[in-house]
């Protein structure tokens, strides 16, 4: 088995050869179509109007059903990162090593091929614009990953969607206006620059997800709107939460129709597959078509999602899909759609689904698709879903899984259980305790964020949540914070620390120490910023940080040698009533 430091120093290399277009793919490049992927954060299946959502209205994305297929019955993971692991792979998530939402645990294995390093290899140029959730520091950083460019953030959820800040190709910037829209510009700008190439176009974006905030132009249509379609317990319902998600919901689709109708400007609407899915059911209580589960449960809510796809002139307008179909088949259909080898090795869970889209159907055979969250695994055929405890339903007869049937069909129920004992067996221990470290060398610049480190000594995280957190409630030496890193390159390192502190608590002095190697710096200058994010939440958020701006503070620089080991920030001395509250340690390679 290779070491993990030779995993890390393959995946660069990885990363770096399927970046280069072949002669081959050089010369039959313009033969092959673009693709546009659009990835909903949170929408469940029932946010749309095809849907028969009459609570909102989604016509833009609507028309990709038009104008190309619908399917009935596709599904995702119960939460974020494991689906895009799913797409980006077309193999289940456990075996890309992805088992969490935050601290490490959504990461994808770098011996993993991505659907960009595919197309990439292929000739095409591939970008990212939105939300990635699977891996920050280098080599797993998207841009080590076959996007050659990449815009948007890296972890599970943001705190401020207006002038938020980003990541553009492994560096910190600054959003412009509201991030959906500020997405969907840069990947505008991506397709138009690239307008005479073949081009892949990632565009995942973070809305609707939590906080709930949308601008007025979209939010004043549901501020105080009366739900003509509500929760299939309306008890459970929080109409105010719904109500923004709603109208985030409309701004995803006004953004659609703008990649739409630049598609249409650059005369390229015939010769690109355009498709639209999310990543989990809904994030609330809100209607559903009465499915049972949400977001985070693998039953048939929180996992069908929305799939429609366009084509012109290939995929026929119109047509309605049955058949079940998932995430893990997205890689392998837009690879032979495109005529793109499939430049993973290891075997996919997923199967194309371009006999649906564009040929005869009539002999696909039923099959299996398993759904897993913390060790609860479901699996659903055509016909039937058995739950997490056992429970077997008829989805077609029952599609609000009311009515165990497993000793109505005990064949039916044996056979299932049966494969998932099979499946768990295999996938399971994939899963387990999380000891990867988190690799620095790869770039010139590693961004350890709070989300990734542990705080002790009375150091606590600003919210709940891990994501978009930052450390604080740093009062005594006692406190640390640490990382557990691996350095891939050894070589001499500036290391800068974010951090924010009232003026009257200024003078702590600070170290950051890895092995035998220290460093250390003063706190001579107060920075104490508001927070930003209440002023434009539409509901009251749960887990997530509030944010503000982190000065930079450089500690100097110090040799760190190749190795394992935790990354350790303390204090030496502490004059005031605090330390300071830390957003980020960066280091530099020089």
């Amino acid at each position: 088995m290779l070491s993990r430091r030779t995993l890390l120093r393959n995946a660069g290399r990885l990363a770096a050869t399927a970046a280069a277009p072949t002669f081959l793919a050089a010369q039959t490049a313009g033969r092959r179509p673009n693709v546009v992927i659009i990835l909903a954060d949170d929408q469940g299946w029932g946010d749309l109007s095809i849907h028969g959502n009459k609570n909102l209205s989604t016509p833009h994305i609507d028309s990709l059903a038009g104008d190309g297929a619908l399917f009935d019955r596709f599904y995702v993971c119960p939460v974020c990162s494991p689906t895009r692991a799913e797409f980006l792979t077309g193999r289940y998530h456990a075996r890309g090593g992805v088992r969490g939402v935050s601290t490490g645990a959504e990461r994808l294995n770098l011996d993993e091929m991505t659907i960009a390093q595919t197309f990439a290899a292929a000739g095409y140029r591939t970008a990212a614009f939105g939300k990635w959730h699977n891996g920050t520091q280098f080599p797993y950083h998207p841009n080590a990953r076959g996007f050659q460019e990449y815009y948007g953030f890296t972890s599970g959820h943001w705190g401020q969607y207006f002038d938020p800040e980003l990541d553009h190709n492994g560096k910190m910037v600054r959003g412009k206006g509201y991030i959906t829209d500020d997405l969907t510009s840069h990947a505008l700008d991506f397709m138009t620059a690239n307008k005479d190439r073949p081009f892949f176009c990632y565009l995942p974006f973070n809305t609707p997800h939590s906080p709930m905030q949308v601008p007025d132009k979209f939010y004043e249509k549901f501020g105080k709107k009366e739900l003509a379609m509500r929760a299939r317990n309306p008890d459970q319902e929080e109409v105010a939460f719904t109500r923004a998600a709603l109208a985030m919901c409309e701004s995803i689709d006004w953004n659609v129709g703008r990649v739409l109708a630049r598609l249409d400007e650059l005369r390229l609407r015939e010769n690109t597959i355009v498709l639209y899915f999310s990543d989990n059911g809904p994030n609330s209580w809100r209607w559903n078509a009465e499915m049972k589960g949400r977001k985070g449960a693998v039953d048939e809510g929180g996992v069908r999602s929305p799939l429609l796809m366009r084509w012109p002139g290939k995929i026929p307008g119109g047509r309605r899909i049955a058949q079940i179909a998932g995430a893990i088949d997205l890689l392998p259909t837009l690879a032979e759609m495109a005529n793109v080898p499939v430049a993973s090795k290891k075997p996919l869970d997923g199967k194309s689904l371009k006999p649906l889209l564009m040929g005869d159907n009539a002999n696909w055979p039923d099959r299996m698709i398993f759904s897993m969250w913390n060790k609860r695994i479901s699996v659903r055929t055509q016909q039937y879903r058995l739950d997490a405890q056992g429970a077997l339903f008829d989805m077609v007869a029952d599609p609000r899984q009311d009515r165990d049937i497993s000793k109505e069909k005990p064949e039916v129920a044996a056979k299932l259980k049966t494969a998932v004992a099979a499946w768990a067996k295999e996938v399971l221990p994939l899963v387990g305790a999380d000891d990867r470290p988190y690799p620095v060398g790869y770039h010139e610049t590693t961004m350890l964020p709070a989300r990734d480190g542990v705080g002790s000594g009375g150091v606590k995280r600003s919210a709940s949540a891990p994501n978009c957190s930052y450390f604080t409630n740093w009062t005594t030496k006692d406190g640390r914070i640490s990382w557990e890193i691996e350095v891939g390159r050894a070589g001499t390192y500036e290391a800068v620390v974010y951090y924010t502190c009232p003026s009257e608590d200024v003078g702590s002095t600070i170290e950051l120490a890895f092995h035998n190697s220290r460093v250390e710096g003063k706190i001579s200058v107060g920075h104490n910023p508001p927070l930003m994010g209440a002023e434009s939440d539409r509901v009251s958020r749960g887990g997530e940080s509030y944010v503000k701006n982190f000065k930079p503070l450089s500690l100097g620089k110090f040799d760190l040698a190749k190795g394992r080991g935790p990354l350790v920030l303390r204090a030496l001395q502490v004059p005031g009533k605090q330390v300071a509250d830390i957003r980020y340690v960066a280091l530099h390679l020089k």
